[in-house]
Protein backbone atom coordinates (compact mmCIF):
# COMPACT_ATOMS: atom_id res chain seq x y z
CA UNK A 1 0.00 0.00 0.00
CA UNK A 2 1.25 3.31 -1.20
CA UNK A 3 -0.35 6.44 0.22
CA UNK A 4 0.31 9.84 -1.80
CA UNK A 5 -0.33 13.35 0.09
CA UNK A 6 -0.33 16.26 -1.68
CA UNK A 7 -1.70 20.26 -1.80
CA UNK A 8 -0.44 21.75 1.70
CA UNK A 9 0.78 25.17 1.03
CA UNK A 10 1.02 28.90 3.03
CA UNK A 11 -2.46 30.34 2.97
CA UNK A 12 -4.05 33.09 4.97
CA UNK A 13 -6.26 32.72 8.30
CA UNK A 14 -10.11 32.44 6.88
CA UNK A 15 -8.94 30.95 3.51
CA UNK A 16 -9.91 27.65 2.30
CA UNK A 17 -7.21 24.66 1.00
CA UNK A 18 -7.95 20.75 -0.27
CA UNK A 19 -5.08 18.39 0.40
CA UNK A 20 -5.49 14.90 -1.25
CA UNK A 21 -4.55 11.54 -0.83
CA UNK A 22 -3.96 9.38 -3.52
CA UNK A 23 -3.82 5.72 -2.41
CA UNK A 24 -2.61 2.75 -4.47
CA UNK A 25 -1.14 -0.80 -4.03
CA UNK A 26 -4.51 -2.91 -3.42
CA UNK A 27 -8.51 -2.30 -3.42
CA UNK A 28 -9.43 -0.63 -0.87
CA UNK A 29 -13.06 -1.40 0.08
CA UNK A 30 -13.27 -2.52 3.84
CA UNK A 31 -10.74 -0.08 4.63
CA UNK A 32 -11.10 3.39 6.33
CA UNK A 33 -8.89 6.47 5.29
CA UNK A 34 -7.78 8.90 8.17
CA UNK A 35 -6.41 12.28 8.11
CA UNK A 36 -3.86 13.48 10.97
CA UNK A 37 -1.65 16.58 11.52
CA UNK A 38 0.89 17.30 14.05
CA UNK A 39 1.86 20.75 14.83
CA UNK A 40 5.05 21.71 15.89
CA UNK A 41 5.88 20.49 19.30
CA UNK A 42 2.98 18.53 19.56
CA UNK A 43 1.49 15.03 19.62
CA UNK A 44 -0.38 13.39 15.63
CA UNK A 45 -4.05 13.98 16.23
CA UNK A 46 -6.71 12.80 14.27
CA UNK A 47 -8.48 15.07 12.18
CA UNK A 48 -11.16 13.13 9.85
CA UNK A 49 -12.09 9.79 8.29
CA UNK A 50 -13.83 8.14 5.97
CA UNK A 51 -14.77 4.60 4.91
CA UNK A 52 -14.23 3.40 1.51
CA UNK A 53 -17.21 1.59 1.35
CA UNK A 54 -20.38 3.90 1.92
CA UNK A 55 -18.56 6.70 2.40
CA UNK A 56 -19.41 7.14 6.26
CA UNK A 57 -17.22 10.21 7.83
CA UNK A 58 -16.01 11.31 11.00
CA UNK A 59 -14.42 14.37 12.38
CA UNK A 60 -12.18 15.45 15.42
CA UNK A 61 -14.12 18.32 17.03
CA UNK A 62 -11.98 21.08 16.65
CA UNK A 63 -12.50 20.49 12.73
CA UNK A 64 -16.15 19.51 12.81
CA UNK A 65 -18.35 22.16 10.29
CA UNK A 66 -15.12 23.68 8.64
CA UNK A 67 -13.54 20.27 7.16
CA UNK A 68 -15.14 17.77 4.90
CA UNK A 69 -13.70 14.60 4.20
CA UNK A 70 -14.57 12.76 0.94
CA UNK A 71 -13.41 10.43 -1.45
CA UNK A 72 -13.12 9.28 -5.10
CA UNK A 73 -13.31 5.55 -5.53
CA UNK A 74 -12.39 5.47 -9.10
CA UNK A 75 -9.51 7.80 -8.42
CA UNK A 76 -8.57 6.15 -5.12
CA UNK A 77 -7.89 9.58 -3.80
CA UNK A 78 -8.91 10.89 -0.46
CA UNK A 79 -9.69 14.70 -0.21
CA UNK A 80 -10.10 16.91 2.94
CA UNK A 81 -11.28 20.25 2.31
CA UNK A 82 -10.14 22.50 4.58
CA UNK A 83 -11.97 25.95 5.48
CA UNK A 84 -12.31 29.33 7.59
CA UNK A 85 -8.63 28.23 8.39
CA UNK A 86 -6.98 29.23 11.88
CA UNK A 87 -3.58 29.50 12.16
CA UNK A 88 -3.96 26.89 14.81
CA UNK A 89 -4.59 24.14 11.52
CA UNK A 90 -0.53 24.84 10.95
CA UNK A 91 0.79 21.38 10.92
CA UNK A 92 2.01 18.35 9.08
CA UNK A 93 -1.09 17.07 7.24
CA UNK A 94 -0.59 12.95 7.01
CA UNK A 95 -3.07 10.11 5.40
CA UNK A 96 -3.35 6.83 6.94
CA UNK A 97 -5.33 3.87 6.28
CA UNK A 98 -6.11 0.33 7.74
CA UNK A 99 -8.53 -2.14 7.84
CA UNK A 100 -11.72 -1.45 9.44
CA UNK A 101 -14.56 -3.45 9.97
CA UNK A 102 -18.33 -1.35 8.99
CA UNK A 103 -18.47 -0.54 13.14
CA UNK A 104 -15.08 0.88 13.63
CA UNK A 105 -14.20 3.89 13.27
CA UNK A 106 -10.30 4.11 14.39
CA UNK A 107 -8.84 7.74 15.69
CA UNK A 108 -5.73 6.99 17.10
CA UNK A 109 -2.35 6.88 15.38
CA UNK A 110 -1.60 3.37 16.39
CA UNK A 111 -4.51 2.01 14.99
CA UNK A 112 -3.44 2.67 11.63
CA UNK A 113 -1.05 0.39 9.92
CA UNK A 114 0.43 2.41 6.00
CA UNK A 115 0.95 5.95 6.07
CA UNK A 116 1.57 8.63 3.56
CA UNK A 117 4.31 11.17 3.51
CA UNK A 118 2.95 14.74 5.21
CA UNK A 119 2.26 17.56 3.56
CA UNK A 120 2.71 20.72 4.83
CA UNK A 121 -0.26 23.56 5.94
CA UNK A 122 0.81 26.71 7.15
CA UNK A 123 -1.82 29.38 7.83
CA UNK A 124 -0.62 32.73 8.38
CA UNK A 125 -2.50 35.17 10.78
Amino acid sequence: VQLQASGGGLVQAGDSLRLSCAASGRTFSGYVMGWFRQAPGKEREFVAGIKWSGGYTYYADSVKGRFTISRDNAKNTVYLQMNSLKPEDTAVYYCATKRAIATYYPRLMKEYDYWGQGTLVTVSS
